[in-house]
């Protein structure tokens, strides 16, 4: 059985996306845990309610240790790590145990609008005072470049004149529950391949 971790910061809707595709069997696989960056989010009373097994790595409470914490909670138990609304940046040895085994949600289409700050409203308010005419999502790889790890799927929405930040994300959003599953479903298939730093998807 091809287990996960999912690491959470926020409400959880990402996190839903994925608990909702496990149970309707569209991923053949298991949340075995999820991990918050803090106390008091929604996303672990998510979890609780389908008996999934939560645990809190918080910064004030670990530091730099932060992510020793989750790898030492995940080594061996979990074959994929998800980031779904995660803010908090994974480093160390936890890169090098889960090469090619952590994805992250970003909610813009990288190379654009992504890096360091770039996050939650930031990313949509920077995208709308630009004037690009399109965002969307991407599906991403972890390495120790901020959102710069291998693209593995990515969904554009159009950005229209009327939009502020709360629209276009809820926009994105309804695209980042398509995608975060379904790039789950191709890693737990076997059907992802990195080759010099791009990704091929064997159907």
């Amino acid at each position: 059985m091809f287990k996960i971790a999912v690491l959470v910061s926020g409400g959880g809707t990402d996190l839903q996306s994925v608990i909702d595709a496990v149970e309707n069997k569209y991923i053949d696989a298991k949340i075995e845990m999820v991990i918050g960056s803090k106390d008091n989010i929604y996303a672990l009373e998510r979890a609780k309610k389908h008996n999934i097994d939560t645990f809190v790595v918080s910064r004030k409470e670990y530091g730099e240790k932060s992510s020793d914490k989750i790898l030492e909670l995940t080594k061996g138990k979990v074959d994929l790590i998800v980031l779904a609304g995660f803010l908090a940046i994974l480093d160390g040895e936890i890169l090098k145990e889960f090469d090619n085994k952590i994805i992250n949600i970003h909610p813009s289409l990288i190379p654009s609008f992504c890096g360091p700050g770039m996050y939650g409203l930031k990313v949509h308010e920077a995208v709308i005072k630009s004037g690009v005419r399109f965002s969307g999502c991407t599906v991403h790889f972890v390495n120790c470049e901020v959102d710069g790890g291998a693209i593995l799927l990515q969904e554009a929405v159009p950005v229209y004149f009327e939009d502020d930040a709360e629209t276009l994300q809820n926009r994105i959003l309804e695209k980042e529950h398509i995608i975060l599953p379904k790039a789950i479903k191709l890693l737990s298939e076997n059907k992802i391949k990195v080759i010099n730093g791009r990704v091929k998807i064997e159907e």
